[in-house]
């Protein structure tokens, strides 16, 4: 990091990711490095289905989200906007999916 920016989810993570979970879902999946940045990311005033939604315009019931503590992990699962291999997909693997996440800063 370098200057004055805030870090982002990108930084406090060993890994951000996503990827199709069939052809109709998207995964995407936040692997914190510590107890310390999973607490940031499993808090649900921080992580919630209203700010996924806005993220990805979605709506905010369609979102699921999974906390796995024991792993430092949260899931986020949502419905793909178009489906996978369809004329509209322009990210079949939806490995894209996750910038908007990783760049959110706490």
């Amino acid at each position: 990091m370098t200057g004055d920016r805030r870090p982002t989810l990108g930084d406090l993570a060993l890994e951000v990711r996503s990827k199709n979970a069939g052809p109709f879902w998207v995964t995407m999946e936040l692997f914190m490095r510590d107890a310390e940045g999973y607490a940031i990311v499993a808090d649900e005033g921080f992580i919630n289905g209203q700010v996924i939604a806005r993220l990805y315009a979605l709506v905010p019931a369609d979102v699921r989200i999974f906390r796995i503590p024991a792993l430092h992990v949260v899931k986020v699962s949502f419905p793909r906007p178009t489906p996978q291999g369809g004329p509209l997909d322009r990210d079949i693997h939806a490995g894209q999916h996750h910038v908007p996440l990783a760049a959110l800063a706490p």
